[in-house]
């Protein structure tokens, strides 16, 4: 974005400007780090307000109704309001600069994947290969501010709960991890742009349609809530027992700033399941690409398929939030005992499986139980008898088994012909079996106006990649 701002002044001859490159940099990362922290604080103010009414309606209450209306839409507010006000104190007996720095270092650990976070194509402050390990590291760096917090504050009270973080999240990263290496292996890739792009078509092309990835999502979910430290996983902070946890010296804005962090990381760990495993930006039926918001049809149909991808992944990742505050409210606290438990006895082996039988389906089932296919483009070709040129290229599309070692393909493809847009057209190649480990081709017919038949190869890689040529007129 930077680069094309600069070529921009530079075409309009403000060449002075144009040659200031690291202020143009500086700008734009400022105003996209501005952009996401806005994304993030609004929805920590909604997800506040949120935990009130859910648990309100959980438990028979009504929850926020005084401030802001009949439904308490002004309860954010008011409470930022009050914490700002209040003063923050420091104990005698604390080590002043670390106790200082402990919540802010836990809400940047917590703040700074998002800048690895694909909301839509295109639409991330710094692509990376390597996104979904960038987003574990640093997240995991969360628990070095709540371990400050409770060394720091001078309190027995706040060591014990900072030493149950240690144990817990650090424990409960270790499944968490393995789930995210089974989307990774069946999509080839660390790249959350290109994860969620092999998940582009209907509802079946998701990674959670694979048995392997259904479980390992919900192994997923659990280990996220272990990790945000929320009930009934919240031991760290057990008002029953630790008074309030690695935050009973804290009071005022440094307090609110644990919660944020909290809050913070629920909606990333949602945002980076839903790209995993449930379709990114993609919906369950591809709206965008009925109503043409592709970028094919221009930049305004490309920026508006962008932004309803970017609303469709953000309700995802709020109906995951919801999905932890349910559980708080519904279940009771465990033991820590019963955490450990849960983490070592049943997470850590049930991920395990899961990501052995993803590695099996894989190299039994080539491209795995099921692969969506990645975006692929044919070279365009002249043809003899009208003297046009025809270009094929595979928009979305999906392979799975046709009884247990038989790949199909089905999916829609766009043909261009020269002074004509892209053409939609749906093929099915169901019933086209494809021998194991060995390049082949099938021909099938397709009917269609002026159209006649399509030759599809099938090209035998690590991961499956479909392409097709046009044979006839265009």
């Amino acid at each position: 974005m930077a680069q094309a701002l600069i070529n921009i002044l530079d075409h309009w001859g403000l060449h002075g400007l144009a040659q200031q490159g690291w202020l143009w940099y500086l700008v734009v990362g400022l105003v996209q780090v501005a952009l996401i922290l806005a994304l993030v604080m609004t929805c920590v103010a909604v997800y506040t307000w949120m935990e009130r009414k859910i648990s309100g309606r959980i438990q028979d209450r009504l929850g926020p109704t005084r401030v802001g209306g009949r439904f308490g839409w002004l309860q954010p507010a008011a409470d930022g309001l009050k914490l700002l006000c209040k003063e923050d104190l420091v104990p005698a007996a604390a080590d002043g600069l670390l106790f200082r720095a402990a919540p802010y270092l836990t809400f940047c650990a917590a703040f700074i994947p998002y800048l690895a976070l694909p909301f839509a194509p295109g639409w991330v402050v710094q692509p990376m290969d390597t996104a979904a390990f960038f987003i574990l590291a640093i997240g995991g760096l969360e628990v070095f501010g709540v371990i400050l917090a409770g060394y720091a504050s001078g309190s027995k009270w706040s060591l014990y709960g900072a030493m149950r973080e240690a144990a817990q999240v650090v424990s409960f990263e270790i499944p968490l991890g393995m789930c995210v290496v089974v989307p990774v292996l069946m999509a080839g890739t660390m790249n959350l742009t290109e994860i969620a792009q092999q998940q582009a078509g209907w509802l079946t092309s998701w990674n959670l349609v694979n048995p392997f990835a259904l479980v390992t999502f919900f192994i997923y979910m659990v280990c996220a809530t272990a990790g945000t430290n929320r009930a009934p996983f919240d031991l760290p902070e057990a008002e029953s027992e630790l008074v309030a946890g690695f935050m009973t010296e804290y009071s005022g804005f440094r307090w609110s700033m644990f919660f944020m962090a909290e809050y913070s990381a629920m909606f990333l760990l949602a945002l980076l399941g839903a790209l995993l495993f449930c379709g990114g930006w993609n919906g369950p039926i591809p709206v965008a690409t009925m109503l043409w918001l592709t970028p094919e049809y221009g930049d305004i149909a490309a920026f508006a398929g962008n932004f309803l991808g970017m609303c469709s992944l953000i309700t995802k990742g709020v109906l995951g939030v919801i999905f932890m505050m349910w559980l708080r409210w519904t279940l009771p606290r465990l033991r820590i005992d019963q955490v450990m438990t849960t983490c070592l006895k049943y997470c850590v082996p049930l991920a395990s499986i899961m990501l052995v039988g993803t590695m099996v389906s894989i190299f039994v089932l080539r491209g795995g139980l099921s692969h969506p296919i990645k975006p692929v483009e044919m070279p365009a070709k002249q043809n003899q008898r009208t003297g046009r040129d025809c270009k094929l290229k595979i928009r979305e599309g999906h392979a799975s088994p046709l009884l247990l070692r038989r790949p199909m393909v089905c999916g829609k493809i766009f043909w261009q012909s020269r002074g004509t847009g892209f053409q939609p057209v749906e093929f099915d190649a169901g019933k086209m079996p494809v021998p194991r480990w060995r390049p082949s081709a099938r021909k099938s017919s397709h009917t269609r106006p002026q159209s006649s038949n399509f030759q599809f190869s099938i090209f035998n890689s690590q991961f499956s990649i479909f392409s097709l040529s046009r044979e006839g007129a265009c």
